[in-house]
């Protein structure tokens, strides 16, 4: 018996590619930016691509995802690596600007049309990196970000939560030694326990 549609991920994935519910308010127009894949061990969870990701089409290709690789002390060609690591964010297409700088968030028609179904067709994933507030609030709920990376230990081996890896942590960062202390090695660990 065949698979029907919506549980194929690669019927999912050209679906997403094609899908333009949000084009008539994205300045940039729909360009999805995802990688998925049956065998992937970790899923990086994000907010939605920024301009250089959106041009490029590549996730994380940016300064984010630079610092983001230097927290998981992992290069591009592992970062990269479809068949062993899956980053679906938020958001599928670059959301726009707010008006006093910085991204939009993620758009909200995103995540429920895809988000869910991308993670039940990738059933080999162990662990899951919740990078950012809208990936945070997501899966856990509300709660304030910090407290929610602080108590990383409570939520298991599957989850790892984060925060967003832009230039503004790095003020985060230095009142929070507990992140490069504590998290980071944790996540290390995670991430490499994953991927045996």
């Amino acid at each position: 018996m065949a698979d029907l549609p919506e549980d194929n991920l690669a019927a999912a994935v050209d679906e997403a590619l094609a899908c333009n519910v949000c084009a008539s308010v994205l300045p940039l127009g729909p360009r999805p930016v995802l990688r998925v894949s049956e065998t992937a061990r970790v899923l990086i969870i994000g907010q939605a691509p920024g301009t250089k990701v959106h041009m490029t089409g590549v996730p994380w290709n940016d300064a984010s995802g630079d610092r983001l690789r230097d927290w998981l002390l992992m290069d591009r060609d592992l970062f990269y690596d479809q068949a062993r690591i899956a980053i679906v964010p938020m958001g599928l297409c670059y959301p726009g600007r707010l008006p006093k700088g910085g991204d939009a968030p993620p758009r909200p028609e995103c995540a429920p049309l895809w988000l869910d179904r991308f993670i039940r067709l990738m059933p080999q994933v162990r662990l899951t990196l919740l990078v950012g507030s809208y990936a945070l609030r997501h899966r856990l709920g509300k709660g304030a970000m910090t407290d929610r990376v602080r108590q990383f230990r409570d939520l298991g081996p599957a989850i790892v939560p984060l925060p967003h890896p832009s230039w503004r942590t790095t003020g985060w960062e230095r009142r929070n030694p507990w992140f490069g202390e504590e998290l980071l090695p944790a996540l290390r660990q995670a991430v490499g326990e994953a991927l045996r």
